[in-house]
């Protein structure tokens, strides 16, 4: 076999995966509980809290194409990828502290406060996100193989989510004893200490074995020329971005949805923790059914199918506890398949370009997801601040049938509109298993 498209170990896919253990310690506390920390804790109005989410993502355009280029020129004896994940874990891991900080300043100061720590946040995690992703593209050629290795990373992602959606709340009512400011960054200081040590765990047990070929003359006007000239790349580009504006839409309004309408703020924990327990145990079937069906048609199946039931989320009557649970653990189990192949087929796409153009630049490639990624959690994030004020939400108070009937549109009707959409870009998706082996084989012997 030809050692690029080796067959990982055990031990490499355990620690790949815990990278996104160690990533989602801080990026869950963002997704699910930001928004309203800054509503009901910190005292920034939602709209305020939305345009933040916004603006961050005008810098993004800019740092994640960057963060891209430079991990693609970057040469080091543990390899293009893999350092970011040892320089960038501290930083991470402060910043993420500080923005669940709360110094307190007047209604200016905590938008300046919030609006830095926010931006400087999403920065960090572009700088060891983007090369943590791309490492993934270059531990091994084999398609399929990726396709296990990313499913390896995202059961363990969603144990990462599972303990801090499920533990959050609990844990800033323990540590804050009645102050939510100070059991929130107590809770933070404790979950970024875990993530530093799991990035660590990342760096030490994973190796880079695809390289591009020894003769490819750096040019970044033709990486970036090859880059939108790349008809799965640009497709992959507009279905991430729709995805996380669903996630974070979706995400970022439940526990309002908890708090305001159901009447129990901490039982949305039990929510997502069986949520998460049904994304975690259909995961592994990724690989199979990619196998089988192909990673194009799983991908567009299972976002016509959860979307369906997210949009089902708004039909139970008033308050039918078992009925949401249920239809919720539907709609997780039916796109969970398709939470590791965004990431494999962005590793089909550089593989494409270096294919048809005989140039690879993963890292560029990568720009992509990890700027969809915050993207669609900026536009999702301000779509939920902004719907919030439009449905004339006030924090802690009781709601108007207005503002609840936003909160519930937020969680179910919108994101799985969204989320369906996601079919008709995927419907023009060009590679197929045949594409796929065609194209293996070629890059294998070109490399050769």
């Amino acid at each position: 076999m030809n050692k690029i498209a080796t067959k990982l170990t055990l031990k490499e896919k355990l620690g790949y995966g815990a990278g996104d253990t160690a990533s989602h310690f801080v990026w869950d506390m963002v997704g699910f509980w930001i928004l309203i920390f800054y509503t009901d804790t910190y005292g920034i109005s939602a709209a305020a809290a939305g345009t933040i989410m916004l603006i961050a993502r005008f810098w993004d355009m800019i740092s994640d194409p960057i963060m891209g280029v430079i991990a693609d020129r970057t040469n080091t004896r543990w390899g293009k990828f893999r350092p970011y994940i040892l320089w960038m874990a501290l930083p991470y891991a402060v910043l993420a502290v500080m923005t669940f900080t709360t110094p307190d300043f007047g209604e200016t100061g905590k938008v300046i406060y919030a609006g830095t720590t926010y931006l400087l946040l999403m920065t960090v995690f572009t700088a060891i996100n983007l090369p943590y992703s791309s490492l993934g593209a270059v531990m091994t050629a084999d398609s399929l193989e990726r396709t296990e290795l990313n499913s390896y990373r995202f059961v363990f992602a969603f144990v990462g989510q599972l303990i801090v959606s499920g533990t959050a709340l609990t844990l800033a009512r323990y540590f804050g004893k009645g102050n939510d400011a100070d059991g929130y960054q107590m809770t933070l200081i404790l979950f970024s200490v875990i993530s530093f040590l799991l990035f660590m765990v990342t760096f030490s047990t994973t190796k880079e074995r695809v390289t591009p070929l020894a003769e490819q003359k750096e040019s970044l006007k033709e990486d970036f020329r090859n880059l939108f000239k790349n008809r799965p790349w640009l497709i992959l580009f507009f279905v991430g971005i729709i995805s996380f504006v669903m996630f974070a839409l979706q995400n970022l309004s439940i526990a309002y949805y908890f708090k305001y309408y159901i009447g129990d703020e901490e039982s949305v924990q039990l929510f997502n923790v069986t949520g998460t327990i049904a994304l975690i145990a259909v995961i592994p079937f990724s690989k199979f059914l990619s196998r089988k069906f192909g990673k194009r048609n799983v991908f567009l199946a299972s976002s016509l199918l959860s979307g369906l039931f997210f949009m089902l989320l708004y039909i139970p009557g008033e308050k039918d506890i078992v009925t949401i649970y249920v239809v919720n653990i539907l709609a997780k189990m039916a796109y969970a398949p398709a939470v590791p192949l965004l990431w494999t087929m962005l590793a089909d796409a550089a593989d494409y370009s270096e294919w048809k153009t005989g140039r690879r630049s993963t890292g560029l490639t990568f720009s992509a997801a990890t700027f969809a990624q915050k993207a669609g959690w900026g536009i999702g994030g301000a779509l939920a601040g902004w719907i919030l004020a439009l449905f004339s939400f006030e924090p802690n108070v009781d709601q108007t049938e207005t503002a609840i009937t936003g909160i519930k549109l937020m969680i179910s009707i919108i994101p799985g509109i969204l989320y369906m959409s996601c079919a008709l870009f995927l419907f023009f998706y060009p590679i197929n298993r045949q594409v796929s082996m065609e194209m293996q084989d070629a890059l294998e012997q070109r490399r050769e």
